[in-house]
């Protein structure tokens, strides 16, 4: 019987979201006797307690945090080289434009393999953020693998070069343990406490989901009925400017920015009808989770999302940018209850026959042996 491999997995992180617990989904999933999974995560100043290194040693599993002096330090190159030197990792798995960079010079320097999951690629504004990104995009060409989160990652990488033979499309999965054993859970004091329809979003506060629509959107509702209020969990760089303009609207005193929460599961529990607004998307994690816990979604239809909602039968989808459409969803979902009901049941039995944990963990080791060439 050969010796497991050696895995490690690459993250600079940006908070606890999608990327993050999907990383840890896949950990949990992974068979010891096949992989060993170990987790290297980069550290900057004011940002070293991460959650994702806390999780990920609950699960009786090694992390390394990789300090960096800034946003932008290539000197983490030497030490990441020493990490998988003296670890004998034989593959580093990168997530995100940063770790991809990184990731990539280090495999490199000290011959080992190196593949890409692509979580969705960013529409950032900040021209020295979109510069990085690029040149993220560029170097996913010298990967010696990649397996992109959904069917329109793949297309996105035959557009900036990648050879075809280097992708392996691996469906999303996600281990949704923790919210069946909350979806059953009858003592939610959160859940118990509201008083009014709660809409409700979960995820990063970055340029891609496209909050200011989803603010919009609701104020609008607003106008139309006093018993709703929304409720945003997650934070990101561009949540001190979606709350200015939330206090600009009349709605404002109905919304609460609650920021990253430790039991956003409560949270999510909680909601009548979760809602997206994105313009880019992999699979969101957050989706799947939601449609687990039987709460209903309405977003916009775009690629990613679209694996997951199949309009009126799994959610319902508006075309990008209908707003107008999308706030009649809302309404749908919120108002017709027998109607949620039912898209609830539908998209909670999707979920769970399509896009379990073990499966994927068990594809991603055959594509960890695949890049191995044992003696």
């Amino acid at each position: 019987m050969s010796a497991p491999l050696n895995v490690l997995q690459f993250i600079c992180p940006t908070g606890f979201y999608g990327a993050e617990r999907w990383i840890l989904a896949l950990a949990r999933n992974l068979k010891p006797t096949e992989v060993i999974c170990h987790l290297a995560v980069t550290t900057e100043p004011g940002n070293d307690d991460l959650e994702i290194s806390n999780q990920y040693r609950k699960l009786g599993k090694t992390v390394f945090e990789v300090p960096m002096s800034g946003r932008f330090d290539v000197s983490v190159i030497v030490k990441l080289c020493r990490l998988i030197k003296n670890q004998q990792i034989d593959i580093i798995h990168t997530h995100g434009y940063k770790s991809d960079i990184l990731g990539l010079i280090a495999a490199r320097l000290t011959g080992i393999k190196a593949v890409a999951t692509p979580h969705g690629f960013e529409n950032a504004e900040d021209w020295k953020l979109k510069a990085y990104i690029g040149l993220g995009n560029q170097f996913l060409r010298a990967f010696d693998s990649l397996a992109p989160l959904s069917k329109q990652l793949c297309q996105d990488l035959d557009t900036i070069g990648v050879k075809s033979h280097k992708v392996t499309y691996i469906q999303n999965g996600v281990d949704l343990d923790e919210v069946e054993e909350q979806r059953l859970c009858n003592n939610n004091p959160i859940k118990q406490k509201k008083t009014k329809k709660r809409i409700g979003f979960l995820g990063q506060m970055i340029s891609r989901k496209n909050i200011t629509d989803l603010l919009n959107i609701y104020d609008e509702l607003a106008k139309e009925h006093d018993n709703i209020e929304l409720v945003l969990l997650g934070d990101g760089e561009d949540r001190v400017e979606l709350q200015r303009h939330a206090e600009t609207l009349a709605s404002y005193p109905t919304m609460d920015f609650l920021g990253f929460r430790n039991d956003r599961l409560e949270w999510l529990h909680s909601f009548d009808i979760f809602v997206m607004t994105s313009t880019l998307e992999g699979i969101p994690r957050c989706v799947m989770e939601t449609m687990a816990m039987g709460i209903p979604v309405a977003a916009y239809d775009i690629a990613g999302i679209d694996q997951l909602i199949e309009h009126e039968k799994t959610g319902l989808l508006a075309p990008l940018g209908d707003k107008e459409k999308l706030k009649a969803q809302w309404k749908k979902l919120l108002f017709d209850e027998d109607y949620a009901k039912q898209i609830s049941l539908n998209a909670r039995e999707f979920v769970l026959e399509h896009f379990s944990g073990k499966r994927m963990a068990k594809d991603y080791t055959n594509l960890f042996n695949s890049m191995i060439v044992r003696d």
